[in-house]
């Protein structure tokens, strides 16, 4: 019988915003590849200083977005069961561990404001083992 791994694909990209003049969102990893079990995270950089807090949302297939976290203040962090968001003065990644692709498969999206979007697509891929 051959042994199946399952993997979880992340891809990113990025859009300009405007407030207070350009603020540019950018990301990386571009592509993430993780097999079930590890961890990895996602990254969302800016060129802001002024911000009233960095929110963290996730979009099923077929869904509208849903609400993950909403990140205040410098050193803030916040955990919801696999995924760890963190906040420092340039940026917030988004931890995730043991990711599950069933479960963890999505887009994942970071904004400054509504105009401002990092999305992060999640999928899952299976490899076979020889």
């Amino acid at each position: 019988m051959e042994n199946v791994s399952q993997c979880v694909f992340i891809s990113l990209w990025h859009q300009l915003g405007w407030l207070h003049g350009k603020v540019e969102v950018e990301h990386s990893p571009e592509i993430l590849r993780l097999l079930e079990g590890d961890s990895g995270s996602l990254n969302c950089s800016h060129t802001t200083s002024y911000f009233q807090g960095l929110h963290w949302y996730k979009q099923d297939s077929g869904k509208g977005p849903r609400f993950l976290f909403r990140l205040y203040s410098i050193e803030h962090e916040k955990q919801n069961d696999r995924l760890k968001a963190m906040l420092s003065k340039k940026g917030s990644s988004v931890h995730i561990t043991a990711p599950k692709p069933r479960e963890d498969s999505a887009k994942y999206f970071c904004a400054l404001w509504e105009d401002t979007v990092m999305e992060v697509t999640v999928k899952a891929e299976q490899k076979l083992r020889q």
